[in-house]
């Protein structure tokens, strides 16, 4: 298939795409792989390993990039698009995920990581870090400009948001715990205002990864659509 004039690298293909989707699939299964050594109790409630946003996150990556390989070896324009599309909300949440962990981390562990699953720093990578890496840099070389605009944006991010919250309370109901102790600590309207947060925090991820997409690929009409996201055309 014909190469999108503003894209970087040629993708679909069998070459530097198809590599860089399998090391992000390996990547990503082997955090899959390791789940296991976690405590029992977590898998075994209601949810299982998805009740964590990270793992939530973790498989829309592995999806993403299976899509991305399976474009790469048909050259399938339509699988292709299918990968796009998916990167448009797994992208931004990829980073918002690394974004929050690493900065509560930066905080108090405890606040997201119970003591007694304290895992290893590359595994901790591999969870919170690898996926939005590889998927920006899936983004910024090796697919079309996202022509996402800022409301667009912010009504994915908040559907995404609030299904996540929604998802924790059911979860909550039939397990009688959150995935995450932060969750405990705060009232009905300060989770409304971290999920809002959030939400605003994927939406401006979202205009970031157009922004620097822009620049890394020289479109300046990108940079100035990222800088005034809900500006009309």
């Amino acid at each position: 298939m014909t190469r999108h004039p503003l894209q970087r690298v040629a993708s679909p293909s069998w070459s530097l795409s198809a590599l860089i989707h399998i090391l992000g699939m390996v990547s990503f299964m082997t955090s899959f792989s390791y789940l296991h050594l976690f405590p029992r109790e977590l898998h075994l409630g209601f949810g299982g390993a998805f009740k964590f946003l990270t793992i939530i996150g973790l498989g829309l990556a592995l999806v993403t990039f299976a899509v991305g390989l399976l474009a790469d070896l048909t050259l399938s324009p339509s699988l292709f698009r299918i990968k796009n599309v998916l990167s448009v909300c797994s992208t931004p949440l990829a980073v918002v995920i690394s974004t929050l962990y690493w900065g509560i981390c930066a905080i108090n562990k405890n606040l997201v990581v119970p003591p007694d699953m304290a895992i290893p720093v590359l595994p901790d990578v591999g969870f919170h870090a690898m996926p939005a890496i590889m998927l920006t840099l899936d983004l910024m070389f090796l697919s079309p400009p996202w022509t996402v605009k800022g409301y667009g944006a912010m009504t994915i991010s908040m559907t995404l948001a609030f299904f996540y919250w929604g998802w924790v309370e059911l979860c909550f109901s039939k397990n009688g715990w959150y995935p995450y102790p932060i969750f405990d600590i705060l009232n009905t309207w300060q989770r409304v205002l971290l999920f809002t947060f959030s939400a605003l925090l994927m939406t401006g991820s979202t205009m970031a990864l157009k922004w620097v997409y822009g620049k890394i690929n020289s479109i300046e009409k990108f940079k100035k659509d990222a800088l005034r996201p809900l500006k009309d055309e």
